[in-house]
């Protein structure tokens, strides 16, 4: 039996337990394709233009803000971090774009504090380390502004309630800025299901398979421990679910016609990242020494009310090329990722895969036939621009953004979720419901345009 959660469990359990995360599936629209986005718990009227405070200038939050000062209808008032040089790093920034001198706000951890309690701010960005996501986006939803995060938006389960109902109290968007759902294949895959391509949907693979044993979030100067390596220190789990899970969600209407009902999760021994620094730093180094919670590779398997399943993986420390794995499939056909390809079955291909360029033309999607040459080559081949825009998008013209907070705590909830089951050998763990019920009703995201 399941391992039930309900509202006081979690939050008995409080920042012990982590955040989890998982994808299902119904079967695909009918003819008629779902023009709504997601459901509008919350009622904001037009912004426009939309200022911004942006909170986290660091390698991904530079990426962020230079992005943002090419788009419409967006003005950054608002900086901090906590080195003055990246504070002035992005003040330049703004200047070079033709606005004033944003504020400043450095060095202390919870300076962000003050510059949500500003007046004069729409949004709230962050792109902190994980433990600030939570309280920069509370903080700025109590303060009345809208939020939205880097990924995973929280990293417990309590974190991910907090998040929503924060959010639900204030009338507060709160968004995770998860760039994958706008990747210009994932896209046209989401348009092909939407047009019953593939039939039902039965089944979902997704992952983070990415290398990070040299990636600054772990290496300091020195090298000294930064604070993705603190997690993989402590940690056993599948710490990083959004980014292939994100996608696949979106496909299967998770939370909007179904929803993540209970995951198993399993995870190897550890030894990729005590074989590569003691190689890199020598067998005494305190780096090779460490006992890493985190295994090499886990795998989480998901399943949703309605019966679909979805398996999901995180692989970072061994080596190996990136992978989403990124796969869809149905009772009509089937789309895998790294390589691309696909197979469809009315098409008469027998057991040979196809070339998705074989239906470009024909599925595109719709907001990337319109912004292909505005957003090609720009964050990860043109899915940060597409983020951006969409959000800044639907604040303008008040209307609801592509994710709400109730994906950015069932898409970040699987992390917490994957260490309960881990740590209890791989016992089913239930996921909560964030949506209390609504997701039975709530529209599925719709194909929308520029």
């Amino acid at each position: 039996m399941a391992i039930e959660f309900d509202r006081r469990n979690v939050l008995k359990l409080g920042a012990t337990v982590g955040a989890g995360l998982a994808i299902g599936g119904v079967p695909a629209s009918s003819a008629e394709e779902p023009k709504s986005s997601a459901a509008p718990h919350v009622k904001a009227a037009p912004i426009d233009p939309v200022r911004i405070g942006f909170v986290g200038i660091g390698g991904r939050g530079s990426s962020l803000v230079r992005l943002l000062l090419e788009l419409e209808g967006v003005e950054i008032l608002a900086v901090c971090d906590l080195i003055e040089e990246r504070v002035a790093k992005a003040q330049r920034w703004v200047q070079d774009a033709g606005q004033p001198k944003p504020t400043g706000y450095f060095p202390g951890e919870t300076d962000f504090k003050q510059l949500c309690e500003r007046e004069d701010l729409d949004l709230v960005v962050t792109a902190t380390p994980w433990r600030w996501h939570v309280p920069v986006c509370v903080a700025a939803m109590k303060a009345g502004k809208h939020a939205a995060t880097e990924v995973p938006a929280a990293v417990t389960i309590d974190e991910c309630w907090q998040l929503v109902e924060t959010s639900e109290k204030h009338d507060r968007h709160c968004v995770m800025l998860e760039n994958c759902c706008y990747g210009r294949t994932e896209m046209m895959v989401l348009n092909m299901v939407r047009k019953g391509l593939f039939g039902e949907l039965i089944h979902g693979e997704a992952g983070y398979m990415h290398e990070l044993r040299e990636d600054r979030e772990l290496l300091g100067p020195g090298p000294s421990i930064e604070w993705r390596l603190e997690h993989m220190l402590r940690r056993n789990g599948n710490l990083y679910p959004t980014h292939g899970l994100g996608p696949v969600a979106q496909c299967m209407n998770i939370d909007r016609g179904d929803r993540f009902d209970f995951l198993v999760s399993m995870s190897s021994k550890s030894r990729g990242l005590n074989l590569h620094y003691a190689k890199r730093f020598g067998a005494d180094h305190p780096l090779a020494k460490h006992q890493y919670a985190l295994g090499d590779v886990n795998f989480s398997m998901i399943r949703t009310v309605n019966g679909c399943t979805i398996m999901v993986g995180h692989d970072t420390q061994l080596p190996r090329p990136y992978s989403r794995i990124n796969t869809v499939q149905g009772t009509k056909g089937i789309f895998q990722g790294y390589p691309d390809r696909i197979h469809i079955e009315r098409d008469g291909a027998g057991h040979e895969w196809q070339s998705p360029e074989k239906y470009r033309a024909e599925h595109e999607h719709p907001l990337w036939k319109e912004l292909l040459e505005r957003a090609e080559g720009k964050g990860h081949g043109g899915m940060d621009y597409m983020e951006l825009y969409r959000l800044i998008q639907a604040l303008r013209t008040g209307t609801p953004p592509d994710m709400n907070v109730y994906d950015a705590a069932s898409w970040s909830v699987v992390s917490g979720l994957s260490e309960r089951s881990v740590a209890n050998k791989s016992r089913p763990v239930e996921f909560p419901d964030f949506t209390r019920g609504k997701w039975k009703t709530n529209p599925p995201l719709g194909i929308i345009g520029a």
